[in-house]
C-alpha cells in the first residue's frame, strides 16, 4: 500500500465520503491480490461489505407486483473495468443526476444481479424485484394491463428508499408464454415502451439479460446505459476463483491452499467458468472432500473443472503436471506415477 493510498484513506473517512472510501479499500486489496496475498485482499473485501449494515425498513404490504430482496452482503469481486462502471452508476444515482435506467447484459453467472445488489447496499436502498409470475398473464390482453399495474407501483414507491429490478427482463419484454402470439408480444412491449417513458426519472431501474441481441432497438434505447458483463479475461477469472478458493479453505481445519497447483489447473482449461459456476464448483468440492488428505478438494476441484470421474496419469502428464501434482490429483503415491509414466 502506498502512502497516498493511506492519505485517502483518511480523508474520504473524515469527509464521511463512503462511496469513494470503498472504491479506495478495493483498489488496495485488488493490489495485494495481484502481490499474491489473496487472504488479505479477501479480509479487506469482507469488511467494506460489512461496512453498511443499515437497509431502509420500509413498508411494502400494498405492492402486488413488486417484492423486497433480502440481498446478500458477501463480498463482490468484479474485474476493474466493469467496477468502475458500477461505481458510475451508484455515483449517478446518488447525485440524482436523471440518468436511472440502466440494463446489464451478458453470460450467466456473470454477476449482474449481485452487482445491482452491491450498488443498493452502498447506497442504503431496498432492492424490489418485479415478480414476473404475477405480472406475465396467459389471458389475451392482461399481461399488458398489468405492466401499466406496475408501473403505477413503481412510481408510488420512494426514489430515496429503493431500486427497481427487472431480473431477466427478457422474460417480459420477449414474452415467452405467448411467444406464438406476435400481436400479443408487440402489445406488452409497446405497453412498457410507453409506460417507462413516463416514468419518474428519479427512481432507479436495473434491468438484466442474457439475451441481449434479441431485444428491439426502441428498448434498448430506453435505457441511460447498458454495461456488458462479458468483460472477464482468463486472469480475471482466475483472480476471482483465487478468493473464493480462500473463503472457503478458511472454513476447513484440515485442508491446506496450494494456489500455483489450483492455478494451474485453471490456465490449463480452454474456458475458465464465470463467478456463478465457479463458486458453487469450489464450494462444493471443498465441502466433499476427505480432510485427512489435506489437498483432497484439488483432485475433486480437477475432475470438476473437466468433467471427469476417472484421471488418467499420462493425460496429466502430457497437460505439464509434475510428479508430485500428480500424485495430488490421483491420490496415486509418486513412485506408482513414476512406474507407471515409464510403462512398467
Amino acid at each position: 500500500m502506498k502512502k497516498q493510498d493511506l492519505i485517502n484513506l483518511i480523508r474520504y473517512h473524515m469527509d464521511n465520503n463512503e462511496e469513494a472510501f470503498i472504491s479506495e479499500v478495493s483498489k488496495i486489496a485488488r493490489e495485494f491480490d495481484m502481490n499474491n496475498d489473496s487472504i488479505t485482499a479477501e479480509y479487506l473485501m469482507e469488511l467494506i461489505s460489512t461496512t453498511n449494515n443499515y437497509i431502509p425498513q420500509t413498508s411494502y404490504k400494498d405492492l402486488k407486483y413488486l417484492s423486497k430482496v433480502n440481498y446478500s452482503k458477501k463480498p463482490l469481486f468484479l474485474p476493474t473495468i466493469i467496477e468502475e462502471d458500477i461505481l458510475g452508476i451508484t455515483r449517478a444515482i446518488k447525485a440524482k443526476k436523471d440518468v436511472s435506467k440502466f440494463l446489464f447484459f451478458g453470460r450467466p453467472g456473470s454477476g449482474k444481479t449481485e452487482s445491482a445488489y452491491q450498488i443498493a447496499r452502498l447506497l442504503n436502498k431496498d432492492i424490489l424485484s418485479v415478480d414476473f409470475e404475477r405480472l406475465v398473464d396467459s389471458r389475451l390482453g392482461e399481461t399488458s394491463k398489468n405492466v401499466k399495474l406496475l408501473f403505477n407501483e413503481i412510481n408510488s414507491v420512494s426514489p430515496n428508499n429503493s431500486i427497481i429490478i427487472f431480473d431477466e427482463i427478457d422474460s417480459l419484454v420477449l414474452d415467452r408464454v405467448n411467444r406464438n402470439d406476435l400481436r400479443e408480444m408487440g402489445r406488452v412491449t409497446s405497453t412498457f415502451l410507453r409506460e417507462i417513458d413516463s416514468l419518474n426519472t428519479k427512481i432507479p431501474i436495473i434491468a438484466t439479460t442474457n439475451l441481449i441481441k434479441e431485444f428491439d432497438k426502441a428498448l434498448l434505447r430506453r435505457f441511460d446505459a447498458m454495461v456488458s458483463f462479458n468483460r472477464y479475461s482468463k486472469e480475471d477469472l482466475i483472480k476471482i476463483a483465487d478468493a473464493i478458493l480462500s473463503t472457503n479453505l478458511r472454513k476447513s481445519d484440515n485442508l491446506r491452499k496450494d494456489i500455483r497447483l489450483f492455478n494451474k489447473i485453471l490456465n490449463n482449461l480452454e474456458e475458465v467458468p464465470y463467478p456463478g459456476d465457479l463458486e458453487p464448483l469450489i464450494r462444493t468440492s471443498i465441502a466433499f472432500s476427505d480432510e485427512s488428505n489435506k489437498y483432497d478438494y484439488l483432485r475433486r476441484i480437477y475432475s470438476a473443472f473437466n468433467n471427469k470421474e476417472s484421471i488418467s496419469i499420462r493425460k496429466l502428464n502430457e497437460e505439464g503436471y509434475t510428479i508430485r501434482e500428480i500424485e495430488i490429483l490421483t491420490n496415486i503415491p509418486k513412485s506408482s506415477v513414476s512406474r507407471k509414466l515409464k510403462g512398467e
